[in-house]
């Protein structure tokens, strides 16, 4: 059932999670490859999820669900978390954590105008000026205010990071249209992955997982990031009236992530990051008033 106040309860909570994987992408970017932070990470999640729907009693669900639709959870799991993490976390291994951070969150635009054709939501005129809005912030942001000439520090990080937000997006509407177990689904899709993710691993990197710091960093992704915050943004798109106020949510993450890289990763804060998120803030709040009908 709907319910616009878990929504965004629910939301919120994601966010807090998210908030804090910036700082540890680049942390464990340090000591771990872009595939072998993945498979970990990967590793990490199906475990916790299969806990969880061991915990509710659903584990009987898997085979049933996976008989019904395979070719459906074999595209979910090669989109998320194959296809999209490989792709951000190289974008992450070749821009400053702020820059990737802030284009990746751009993935609520292209949700928000996905939201129309696939599932039938209409955008407000308040919604174009924040998407907008919303959007020129995270450019200022990226291009660290060279907004007019686009001059980004890496061209083909930028590619990424913004390939991503499509990958991302698409796969949220590929679950807000299915009418299965959310908790189900995700499963499925990170088990379906594993075997994915191994073959990358061993194409275009290796599995010499040494560093303690690596497995620290891949485990806490895979629990927060990957895990208990999907979970969450899961239940909060199922029970959103509107998924552009919803997905407008995570633009409020940045602030903590800033700070956070700020001073346990180190990254010197450029002006424009700050001139960007105030665009941004100033779109949500457009987002969030309510017009008359």
């Amino acid at each position: 059932m709907k319910n616009q106040k878990k929504a965004y309860l629910y939301g919120l909570g994601a966010v807090a999670c998210w908030s804090t994987v910036a700082t540890a992408f680049k942390l464990s970017l340090g000591y771990f490859s872009p595939a072998q932070l993945l498979l970990v990470a990967t590793v990490t999640s199906s475990l916790l999820l299969l806990g969880i729907l061991a915990w509710q009693g659903k584990l009987p669900l898997l085979a049933k669900s996976l008989k019904a639709h395979p070719g459906y959870y074999l595209l979910l799991g090669l989109i998320n978390p194959t296809l999209y993490y490989l792709v951000l976390f190289q974008a992450y291994d070749r821009l400053p954590a702020q820059q990737a951070q802030t284009l990746n969150y751009t993935w609520a635009i292209t949700l928000t105008l996905l939201a129309v054709p696939f599932l039938g939501q209409t955008i407000r005129k308040q919604d174009w000026i924040a998407i907008v809005l919303g959007y020129l912030g995270a450019m200022v942001i990226a291009t660290k205010g060279n907004l007019l000439s686009l001059d980004f520090e890496d061209p083909l990080g930028v590619a990424l990071a913004l390939f991503s937000t499509l990958l991302w997006a698409g796969y949220w509407i590929l679950n807000t249209r299915h009418q299965g177990d959310a908790l189900v689904s995700l499963t499925l899709s990170f088990l379906l992955a594993l075997p994915l993710v191994v073959a990358a691993t061993a194409l275009w990197s290796d599995f010499q997982l040494i560093a303690w710091q690596g497995w620290l960093g891949a485990i806490y992704v895979g629990v927060f990031e990957m895990g208990i915050a999907f979970v969450l943004w899961l239940l909060a798109l199922r029970h959103a009236e509107h998924t552009a106020r919803i997905s407008n949510l995570i633009f409020i993450s940045p602030f903590a992530s800033l700070l956070l890289l700020r001073f346990l990763v180190g990254e010197q804060i450029y002006p424009a990051t700050l001139v960007g998120l105030v665009m941004i803030v100033t779109a949500l709040l457009i987002q969030q008033v309510k017009t008359k009908p």
